[in-house]
């Protein structure tokens, strides 16, 4: 992989993790268009690279809340904190589901179909686009609430099923407060995107050895510091309810990428 390519492939990530517009939509697309030859398993590694430098963003984005939630955990008393953390803890069950039973599954739409990438990004669009007309949102989120978002963010593991999208857009249209549900939807990936890792790593899915350093440094510096920019960005635009314009974008990206694939196939 070129190192240019490298840069453009973070940047892309570390945008479109945070914004509602799939992040692996987007790198499925970018690899289309830039035309990834890398084997299996160098690019399985340099996506697992970038997946990592943005959710080290959101440990740095939210680093406040995250040490409050760990104090709340280590008082071992029902406070606020710990129940939380355990609604984040409850999400995180329907996609380890669904990684650990249906992974080859999944693994074999990562293959460049943009057709279903397209259509993914229409379903995440209108989502988007119901979300942003929500009007009654301002309670917390429930248990039940933390188990629909984690079916949801578990849905978004197709490609072209923006997570944050999908989980945000999910919480609002629960009616939860439209600051708590960014934070939510954002935490609750963080030790899926860790553990993720650590079992490529531990089963040795993917390795360092005989890979080039330079394009996976470049990679994870463009997407951590994108990332960092996105993702305090788009906290914003939730609150300011301004998600239905990004579900233009994903309807006008999606329909490009279906044409795209009919006119390739």
């Amino acid at each position: 992989m070129e190192t240019v390519d490298a840069i453009i492939l973070g940047v892309i990530q570390g945008l479109t993790e945070f914004l509602p517009v799939s992040s692996s939509g987007h790198l499925e697309l970018g690899k289309a268009i830039l035309g990834d030859n890398s084997v299996p398993e160098e690019s399985l590694l340099f996506t697992v690279v970038l997946h990592f430098a943005t959710a080290l963003a959101t440990v740095v984005v939210f680093r406040k809340d995250i040490l409050e939630l760990l104090k709340g955990l280590f008082s071992f008393t029902w406070n606020e904190e710990t129940q939380f953390a355990l609604k984040i803890v409850a999400s995180m069950v329907p996609a380890v589901i669904v990684g650990l039973f249906f992974e080859e599954q999944l693994e074999s739409l990562f293959n460049g179909n943009i057709i279903l990438v397209g259509f993914m990004l229409i379903i995440t669009g209108l989502l988007l686009f119901l979300a942003g007309r929500a009007k009654h949102t301002g309670k917390d989120i429930t248990w039940k609430d933390a188990v629909i978002i984690g079916v949801s963010q578990a849905i978004a593991m197709l490609p072209g099923i923006s997570r944050s999208g999908a989980t945000i857009s999910t919480s609002v249209l629960l009616g939860n407060d439209r600051a708590k549900a960014a934070r939510f939807s954002f935490l609750m990936v963080v030790p899926l995107i860790f553990g993720k890792i650590a079992k490529d790593i531990l089963s040795g899915d993917i390795s360092l050895e005989n890979t080039a350093s330079t394009p996976l440094i470049l990679g994870f510096i463009a997407a951590f510091v994108t990332g960092l920019i996105a993702c305090t960005w788009m906290i914003s635009l939730v609150r300011k309810a301004k998600l239905h314009y990004f579900s233009y974008y994903c309807f006008a990206v999606g329909i490009i990428a279906i044409a795209a694939g009919f006119i390739n196939s």
